[in-house]
């Protein structure tokens, strides 16, 4: 069992995981189990105003590290974080369930909702470019849509259209447990959320919805005139040089060369109410008599343009660096997108395809098997990367927010004490 969490920080980096990784099957829980794991004493979560160490304790960070596998019984594990003033890599265990290979930076592996942030910045650049705009109705491009008429193409990319969730549906979950390799359509997915009512009124709410992103992708496509896995291609991962980032195109369902595997305990059905699992399995874990299942090759034709990219450690940080210091929008849409960050009510912000955490923007990702974080930091130039290949976990948390939360202490140290200055020279 994992110890009590000491920070805030773990706490509210594991449910920003809960935010964004339903790109998975189902929606997990905002507030996280009651035991985090932490690996280390912390302080409060870090603000904008955090100051980074001027080194980094590099044995302390393996230790988190290594709990944090130990304790979620994970295969392997990746951590890369950049500062100015030095760099970390932990790449631990295999990737394999009892297998030999070990994982490096360059392990391919499928990324989850990290995707949203490729389609949703393709978005933005034909924003700049004129072909379309922010304010537009989403009815212009896809009049099927329900309400399309009063739905924004900015309230797809911050999740405030209010369109319900296809991947929260009993139908979906059911057919990825029984029908793993079935290759789905945008039209079917869509069918799915379009049976449901809203949650809310376009940007009377947020709510993580992956149709949301779907139906962006469909709009790139449209304007582009051509697949999203051409345009992703051709926009990023070729002029960028990230040779091991790619998004499946069709029924595709194998991974490139030198890839993990990723694995999952239960169903993704069950994991509709609860992603953890029963009490006794819990102890079938614990006790090294229950296998996770290999979901390394399931279909993820039902993730879509939310969530079926496939990358690698190293291409990550060059992205979320990239993505977040503004080399990929001109300055006008890129101070859009930061000015698009809005409280979600669970401890993070999110705006176009983009989440805040402290002082990170960046994602999470999960599908069955795989969970990854990416953010960057652009005042102190901090870059933080990790995944690993069995989630969610057997108690239900995903494991790459846990070990970043349990590492962030050892990343940045006590935010400066506000000043004693007057009322009226404090900020509004």
């Amino acid at each position: 069992m994992m110890g009590t969490p000491t920070a805030r920080a773990a706490a509210v980096l594991l449910a920003v995981g809960a935010l964004t990784v339903t790109a998975c099957s189902g929606p997990v829980p905002a507030t996280p189990p009651a035991a985090a794991p932490t690996g280390a004493a912390a302080g409060a979560m870090p603000g904008p105003g955090s100051v980074v160490r001027s080194s980094l304790d590099h044995a302390a960070m393996d230790a988190v590290v290594e709990q944090t596998a130990t304790e979620l019984h994970q295969p392997g594990m990746v951590v890369l974080i950049r500062t100015p003033h030095d760099e970390y890599v932990n790449a631990r265990g295999v990737t394999e369930w009892r297998g030999s290979t070990p994982v490096t930076p360059d392990t391919k592996m499928r990324i989850g909702s990290n995707t949203k942030t490729m389609t949703g910045t393709a978005i933005l650049q034909m924003v700049q470019e004129g072909k379309i705009a922010l304010t537009d109705p989403v009815a212009r491009y896809l009049p099927d849509v329900p309400g399309g008429e009063a739905i924004t193409i900015a309230q797809l990319g911050d999740m405030r259209s209010g369109l319900f969730n296809y991947t929260e549906t009993l139908e979906l979950n059911t057919a990825l447990d029984t029908e793993p390799g079935r290759v789905w359509t945008n039209e079917e997915l869509l069918a799915l959320a379009f049976a449901n009512p809203p949650y809310f009124a376009p940007g009377q709410g947020w709510h993580y919805s992956n149709t949301n992103t779907v139906l962006l992708g469909e709009i790139a496509e449209q304007i582009d005139r051509k697949p999203l896995d051409r345009i992703l291609q051709d926009r990023f991962f070729t002029p960028m040089g990230l040779r091991g980032t790619s998004f499946p195109a069709g029924a595709d369902s194998t991974m490139p060369a030198s890839y993990s595997h990723g694995y999952m305990y239960g169903t993704n059905v069950a994991q509709l109410s609860d992603p953890s699992l029963p009490a006794g399995q819990l102890a079938e874990v614990e006790a090294g008599t229950l296998d996770p299942a290999d979901h390394t090759d399931d279909n993820t034709s039902w993730a879509g343009a939310a969530g079926r990219g496939v990358s690698t450690t190293n291409d990550l940080a060059v992205w979320v660096k990239a993505m977040v210091g503004g080399q990929l929008l001109d300055a006008a849409t890129q101070q859009a997108r930061v000015d698009s960050m809005l409280p979600t009510g669970n401890g993070a912000d999110y705006g176009f395809a983009l989440a805040q955490l402290g002082p990170l923007y960046g994602h999470t990702g999960g599908l069955p098997g795989f969970n990854s974080f990416m953010g960057y930091d652009p005042v102190n130039d901090v870059t933080i990367v990790a995944w690993a290949n069995l989630a969610p976990a057997a108690n239900g948390f995903p494991p790459a927010e846990a070990v970043v939360a349990g590492l962030l202490p050892l990343v940045y140290a006590t935010p400066p004490p506000v000043p004693d200055l007057p009322e009226a020279q404090l900020p509004g």
